[in-house]
């Protein structure tokens, strides 16, 4: 999931692995949470991020609001290094920052770990209370047994993001509105998408078709593990049918074959390789940037997502039993994911907020991007962060199959391999990642 915040590092005007703490003992029962300090009692916090979450600015405002806080951001450029070394401090028992952020993609992999970090509940501000956050994101970050580990920062709700050109060319609807029809179901989308080659002459519909089995297995109630923490590849009716649609479309030549955030894959928006894009809030920046000035107002983005909803993206602060300032931690990482300050950290790097309050806060909402026609952006992801009914069960290893079992198998079916060797090479994968 290093290419979410990759692609948030992009996402400068509007808007999107495996983390682990532990115990200083290196244990993992309850722990003695240690005094909060003095008042006025000189404490010094670390604060550890990845890519962009927006925190620039708000450090030194909550420095100036609390005299007696130190904060030092330990931020390194990508993910994939950043979360490598918070494994190597969880097994060593220490060197964990006192508050840490966990990308959600991999959130998993934590939540089993739940004895090393604090229950945010219990320490947390009065004000942290959960309805301040959409409930599918405060309820994805509690433990089985109700311990919640994570304050949430950003999300990544789904849109689908589309050519208005090429739709035209190809006879297609190409407003905003009328093109919504096309995006209602899976089966919908793919039907338009035949159509489309056909029309077009055997261009293709969509980029990658692991990005849109990624966003199908993510809006099924359960993933790839269930929720006895059981790999469920083979017994999941729904990632076996998603499985089929995608490959079909394969087949069909619905897909540019391309891997996503590779070169290629960043040329072909500019060339437009492919019609139409899974569009998490993050991704219109991504565009953006990749398709270029030349392409302005040619891609469109609508408030429709095959099977309503979905989210792909967004990340939690921590806090690790290893803080010796918990409490003061706990604050700050409160403080950073209220409402006032997703809205500031919004609007320095497009970080799309995870609080209610914050989706009706009229900065968002008035939120214009002219490159894609002058659509409200803010109010229409907005939207689509409501209509998420609940977060999916992501047992441990469900990232890891994602980026080292479906992705490369969906590749090598795009290549010309068989869709049932593929699938086959996909529920191999997946066995050694869980074995």
């Amino acid at each position: 999931m290093r290419t979410i915040r990759n692609g948030l590092v992009l996402a400068l005007g509007i808007t999107m692995t495996a983390l682990g703490a532990t115990a200083c003992n290196g244990g993992g029962g309850d722990q003695q949470t240690p005094a909060a300090a003095a008042p006025n009692e000189h404490v010094e916090l670390t604060l550890s991020t990845f890519n962009e979450f927006g925190y620039e600015g708000l450090i030194p405002e909550y420095e100036r609001l609390h005299p007696n806080i130190k904060i030092t951001p330990r931020k390194v450029g990508q993910g994939g290094p950043y979360h490598q070394d918070l494994i190597t401090k969880l097994a060593a028992g220490s060197g964990l920052a006192d508050v840490a952020a966990v990308e959600e993609g991999h959130l998993s992999d934590v939540l089993d770990k739940g004895s090393k970090f604090n229950d945010l509940s219990k320490i947390g501000p009065a004000d942290a209370s959960p309805d301040r956050w959409l409930s599918w994101k405060y309820d994805a970050a509690k433990t089985k047994d109700g311990k919640v580990i994570g304050y949430g920062t950003d999300i990544g709700p789904l849109a689908m993001c589309y050519r208005k050109d090429l739709f035209k060319a190809a006879g297609l609807p190409d407003d905003p509105e009328a093109v919504k029809p096309l995006f209602a179901t899976w089966d919908s989308y793919f039907q338009a998408g035949a159509d489309y080659v056909k029309n077009s002459g055997g261009k293709a519909w969509f980029d990658s078709a692991a990005q849109n089995f990624n966003a199908m297995v993510n809006q099924l109630p359960e993933g790839y593990i269930s929720t006895d923490d059981k790999l469920a590849v083979e017994t999941n009716q729904g990632i076996k049918d998603a499985w089929t649609k995608v490959t079909d479309a394969v087949a069909k030549g619905e897909s540019a074959k391309l891997t996503a955030f590779s070169n290629e894959w960043n040329t072909g928006f500019k060339q437009g390789a492919f019609a139409t894009k899974v569009c998490p809030a993050w991704m219109l920046g991504v565009i953006k940037e990749q398709a270029g000035p030349e392409n302005a107002n040619k891609w469109a983005v609508t408030a429709a997502f095959p099977g309503g909803g979905g989210n792909w993206g967004g990340s939690y602060l921590t806090v690790p039993t290893q803080s010796k300032h918990p409490k003061e931690a706990a604050e700050l990482a409160a403080w950073l994911t209220a409402p006032e300050q997703q809205i500031k950290a919004f609007q320095a790097k497009g970080t799309f907020p995870s609080q209610v309050k914050a989706l009706s806060d009229p900065a968002l909402l008035s939120y214009t991007d002219a490159y894609f026609g002058g659509v409200k952006a803010g109010e229409l992801f907005a939207e689509q962060a409501k209509k998420v009914q609940k977060p999916q069960y992501k047992g441990p290893g469900d990232g890891q199959i994602q980026e080292n079992a479906s992705s490369p198998a969906l590749q090598a079916v795009e290549q010309g391999k068989s869709a049932a060797d593929g699938w086959n090479q996909m529920v191999d994968a997946a066995k050694k990642i869980t074995r």
